[in-house]
């Protein structure tokens, strides 16, 4: 009896080892997993900023160049239109 008791601890031992091993390498996986995952993050979150900072830019310039005055020029100089003067006015109303 004494043999098969000092077989069961040994085996009990070696079984304890293996799942320890196995913890830690799945710790160790984990880990790794989740530093790679919080790399990506920080790249996907300054991909963000630099896009938020792109599209701040684009509304300032669509705003200077959609301004009443900029458009009144480019109507005036560019495509030669002028405003017609109150005498060539006229108003159709329906009936």
């Amino acid at each position: 009896m004494n043999f098969l008791q000092g077989r069961q601890s040994l085996l009990l031992t070696l079984v304890v080892a293996v799942v320890c091993v196995m913890s830690a390498m799945a710790l160790i996986y984990t880990k790794h997993e989740s530093r790679k995952l919080f790399v990506e993050l920080e790249a996907l979150t300054t991909a963000r900023d630099e896009l938020n900072i792109e599209w701040g830019q684009l509304q300032i310039e669509q705003s200077t160049w959609a301004t009443h005055a900029r458009i009144e020029r480019v109507a005036t100089e560019e495509l030669s239109l002028a405003r017609p003067k109150p005498a060539e006015i006229y108003v159709i109303e329906q009936p």
